[in-house]
């Protein structure tokens, strides 16, 4: 049975730092490109950043540029989002989702098709 659970949301003040984990279990990551997104209330969901099968190839949405990174263990079929320097604009479910067998690079914030998806983890940044 194919799962994506994310971990690591929470409440969190500007300018601090939080951890997101996507655990992935019933295929083999390695295979696969992974993103993560995010969806704030009365917003559409946007791509933040994806890494791509194989060689880890990495890409992000310009607003979080230098502020994410994302990153994957395929030992622990986990892939991560560090997420620095937060701002309220930044509060969002945060989702991972996870595709096989697709050119790299994606369409435009990590649009692909994705064959696989988690149920998300709120992330709220406020003082």
């Amino acid at each position: 049975q194919v799962q994506l659970v994310e971990s690591g949301g929470g409440l969190v003040q500007p300018g601090g730092s939080l951890r997101l984990s996507c655990a992935t279990s019933g295929f083999t990551l390695l295979y696969y490109h992974v993103g993560w997104f995010r969806q704030a209330p009365g917003k559409e969901r946007e791509g933040v950043a994806c890494i791509s099968s194989s060689v880890s190839d990495t890409l992000y949405t310009d607003s979080v540029k230098g502020r994410f990174t994302i990153s994957r263990d395929s030992g622990k079929n986990t892939v991560d989002l560090q997420m620095n320097n937060l701002q309220p604009e930044d509060t969002a479910v945060y989702y991972c989702a996870a595709v096989y067998g697709r050119g790299w690079p994606p369409p435009r914030d990590c649009g692909y098709d994705y064959d696989y998806w988690g149920q998300g983890t709120q992330v709220t940044v406020s003082s």
